[in-house]
């Protein structure tokens, strides 16, 4: 048997000089700073490095070298199908990796619903939060690592810039509009409050059924509330609503499909109800299927109002509280990207809130005299 041959020697970057000639400076640029190269020289040190098996600097020794990874970790609270299938969400992230991208910089999506650990053992460069409940093992171990930190739809937190919305001051414009239209009994489909505390005697005020979040939001249930979003559009509602009856109901997962659900059990427990207010558009949209089950048409005698203004709701005539969502992503990257550099933007504050507002479309309309309680 003839003797095995010897592996060839891995082709390295000294090597790659050596065949074109130049500097291993300059086989370094041709990867890492291309605009210092003209197009022909690099085509040659690139070519040269094909021959010779050379498949470029390894992207972890580089990153050790420089200390950085080039990564940003977009941690979400929920399992990451929920980030491409509420557009909302959809939107804020193609406008953030927009602007990461234009500095040279991915995005790693990690899903940590309940569970912190890709959040510590992560290599990023920093950190984006989107939407975590209030003084939960994921917000903490995010502000742990001590990396530059933007926190999304969260309340603020020391060492931490903030962006979000006017969450407060949309679902109060909303529930002013069908006051104003004369409804008295308004249902709300919220979205989920947060997690279950379980024990004690609050606890047991809340009906067995809620071990998973889902159905009607008792006092004692309503009191657990840890999610930034939920619990300011319901402050907003209530605040908009000051003298009528509320009817909130939790959708657990933020989908049509619990949006109808949902609606479907509260219009059955409560038919005095003649308008909703949805903390998404998505849940409004499940909240129409739900009226044509029932065979209630909107808006003769049942208006409906989301929230978030996506794309297909002007199509739907949605009356809506309009977000800005891109925006919003767009600021993300830049409080991140500022942080990274060392220099924040001086208009950059701590604490940044976008304005949101009303937009009336088709499917809310008066109340019919007679319908509701009448209160």
């Amino acid at each position: 048997m003839p003797p095995a041959k010897a592996a060839r020697p891995r082709a390295t970057l000294r090597d790659v000089a050596r065949a074109v000639g130049v500097s291993v400076a300059t086989v370094s640029n041709a990867y890492n700073r291309p605009d210092q190269l003209s197009a022909e020289l690099r085509g040659k040190v690139l070519a040269a490095a094909r021959d010779l098996g050379y498949p470029g600097p390894d992207p972890l020794a580089r990153s050790l070298r420089r200390g950085k990874t080039g990564v940003i970790g977009l941690v979400y609270d929920a399992p990451l199908e929920y980030a491409f299938a509420d557009p909302a969400a959809a939107l804020f992230l193609g406008s953030l990796s927009r602007s990461l991208r234009a500095e040279g910089l991915n995005l790693l999506l990690l899903s940590a619903p309940g569970d912190p650990a890709p959040v510590r053992s992560a290599s990023v460069d920093g950190l984006i939060l989107y939407c975590a409940s209030e003084g939960s093992d994921l917000l903490g171990a995010v502000l742990e690592r001590g990396l530059p930190t933007v926190l999304v739809d969260q309340r603020a937190q020391p060492g931490a810039v903030r962006v979000g919305i006017d969450d407060a001051g949309g679902a109060r414009a909303a529930a002013e509009h069908l006051a104003a239209l004369g409804h008295r009994d308004i249902g709300v489909l919220c979205l989920e409050l947060g997690p279950q505390k379980p024990g004690g005697s609050e606890a047991s005020a809340v009906r067995k059924e809620e071990a998973t979040p889902g159905g009607p939001v008792s006092p004692a249930r309503e009191a657990q509330v840890t999610y930034h979003t939920t619990a300011e559009r319901l402050r907003g509602y209530r605040a908009g609503a000051a003298g009528l009856t509320l009817w909130p109901y939790e959708c657990a997962q933020n989908t049509a499909a619990d949006g109808e659900a949902q609606a479907l059990a509260l219009l059955g427990a409560h038919p005095e109800v003649t308008a909703l207010l949805c903390m998404s558009d998505v849940l409004a949209q499940g909240a129409a299927q739900a009226a044509q089950v029932l065979g209630r048409r909107i808006p003769e005698d049942l208006s409906l109002v989301g929230y978030d203004d996506v794309p297909l709701s002007a199509a739907l005539g949605l009356t809506t509280v309009w977000q800005p969502t891109a925006e919003k992503g767009r600021r993300v990257g830049e409080a991140l990207l500022a942080q990274l550099s060392g220099t924040p933007n001086p208009e950059q504050r701590e604490s940044d809130l976008l304005p949101t507002r009303l937009v009336v479309r088709g499917s809310t309309a008066g109340r019919k005299t007679g319908e509701g309680s009448g209160r």
